[in-house]
């Protein structure tokens, strides 16, 4: 009875947590476009700035190649494969244990060697798969799992058996994982709500266990609340009403989530990496719980590596630079939302592994760059304190600014929140910050005025090490270079992608290193 009240309460918040996911982000979207267009009051009204000047105290970046990027790459995959493995083997461990069976190395390597499926969305996310392919690979893996297995285990232990287990070890995991953490929304904001709302169907349960004991000792409260709503309603008013209750823990836990990671205590991949780890051992968990109460609690213990494998990462991860990390501002083309969304899950996604980004705040990358801040931020109503108001607040926004890597070693994506009258002061600012520039130019036409003064700054900027421009054949070529006369020799790298394939990753980030 209690896992099967477990099981339902996880699949009910998982379909809240997409839900509420597609309406979070949907109504941010809305948001951030109303306040972009809001028009500021006198006492807000925008000046011109100074040309923009190169800072003094910026001390010089490090001199990082393409080659450290790969080696970053390489770094940050075989420390989660091994963090990875190393709870696998403590989870077979530990069942083997509970139920009494037998330990050895062939056992525990084969039943470990299965149970590392949860890399496989970690890589999922860090690449940015699509669904469709991260389902492929977990059936890949799946297959080849039930064939170990098949393959290690006695004659008595049928193909069939072997199937069934895996199908309930993995199944109901694999269904939460593929919806919460896959996609754009979905894996940006769902789950960061998903802990929320767990609490509140938890609520639920408790409301409607209630209902079942006023039942069962035939209440007067039930006769009175069946007549005056009828049955269907008694039942959603004791499913819903908790919610009133529970809506307060909840809320905390948000902030509490949204306060954690803006002190960098978690990061968004080891947030989900724990999250996926905490989903895959609900069900050794349930398990246990038939025969001993506490076994269910000692099946988490694996979860106990994750703090231990970050602080190892923090420290012994990336190798010392002699310098800051360099810093690259991303520059589009606005309402190209799929050119830059595919931009920003090739490149930016490998360049954060190396150095920092910044950029102007849009609805194009919202599904890209929201975080658990963000989130919590707009639901608490509080959206409209990001935006710059004045040239004023310029200093304290970029203040804000997180340049630390988080404890795997990816640097994080700032933002500047600005309205249609403030976004040439925040370039200026963002400019003076930056060593690269990456300005996506592709389907550029000469009426896009914006993107004209974009590249007059970046072109009479000092201090900028280069600006990689990319352009496509739907490029209007000779407005965007003539907006660029006058740039020191060299500073402009135009990339020409030919055809509707995008260039390689490796292709856009080697100019700018």
């Amino acid at each position: 009875m209690a896992s099967g009240k477990i099981l339902t309460l996880l699949v009910i918040a998982t379909l809240l947590a997409v839900i509420c996911a597609q309406v979070v982000a949907w109504r941010y979207r809305v948001s951030m476009k109303r306040w972009m267009q809001a028009p500021l009051g006198p006492a807000a009204a925008v000046t011109d700035t100074p040309p923009p000047t190169a800072p003094a105290t910026l001390p010089a970046p490090a001199a990082l190649t393409l080659a450290d990027n790969q080696r970053a790459h390489r770094r940050l995959i075989t420390q989660f494969l091994l963090l990875t493995v190393v709870m696998a083997l403590t989870r077979t461990l530990i069942t083997q244990w509970l139920a009494d069976a037998p330990i050895s190395f062939k056992t525990v390597a084969t039943l470990g060697a299965a149970y590392a499926w949860p890399v496989l969305p970690v890589l999922a996310v860090m690449g940015r798969w699509s669904r469709w392919r991260f389902v492929g690979a977990m059936l890949g893996w799946f297959v080849l799992a039930v064939l170990l297995l098949s393959w290690r285990t006695n004659e008595n232990v049928t193909l069939l058996k072997i199937v069934q287990w895996m199908a309930f070890d993995v199944g109901l995991p694999l269904l939460v994982v593929t919806a919460l953490c896959l996609g754009g929304a979905t894996r940006a904001v769902g789950p960061w709500l998903a802990p929320l709302l767990v609490l509140l169907s938890a609520s639920s349960q408790l409301g409607l266990d209630l209902l079942a004991a006023l039942i069962q000792a035939d209440s007067p409260i039930v006769h009175w609340l069946a007549s005056w709503l009828g049955a269907t309603w008694a039942f959603v008013l004791f499913a819903l009403l908790p919610w009133a209750v529970a809506w307060w823990p909840a809320r905390w836990l948000g902030r509490r989530l949204a306060q954690a990671y803006r002190q960098q205590q978690v990061s968004e991949l080891f947030y989900l990496f724990t999250a996926v780890w905490t989903i895959a051992l609900i069900s050794p968990a349930l398990m246990a719980m038939g025969s001993m109460g506490w076994g269910a609690l000692l099946c988490f213990a694996p979860l106990l590596w994750i703090p231990l494998g970050a602080a190892l990462m923090q420290r012994f991860g990336a190798p010392t630079q002699a310098g800051r990390p360099p810093t690259l501002l991303v520059l589009r083309v606005f309402q190209q939302d799929a050119n830059v969304q595919h931009l920003f899950d090739r490149v930016i996604e490998r360049w954060r592994l190396t150095g920092n980004t910044v950029l102007i705040a849009g609805t194009d990358l919202l599904d890209r760059t929201i975080d658990a801040d963000d989130i919590f931020t707009f639901i608490d109503g509080r959206l409209g304190e990001r935006f710059l108001q004045t040239p004023a607040d310029l200093p304290r926004r970029l203040a804000e600014f997180e340049w630390r890597p988080d404890a795997e070693g990816r640097h994080r994506v700032n933002e500047i929140y600005c309205h249609d009258t403030t976004w040439q002061q925040a370039l200026d600012a963002l400019v003076r910050t930056s060593d690269v520039v990456l300005m996506d130019l592709r389907n550029f036409v000469a009426h896009n005025r914006g993107c004209l003064h974009e590249l007059q700054v970046l072109a009479s900027t000092p201090g900028l090490r280069r600006v990689v421009v990319l352009v496509n054949d739907r490029t209007e070529l000779p407005p965007a270079q003539a907006a660029t006369a006058g740039a020191p020799e060299g500073r402009f790298v135009w990339l020409s992608q030919p055809g509707p394939t995008p260039l390689a990753t490796e292709q856009v980030l080697a100019p700018l290193f």
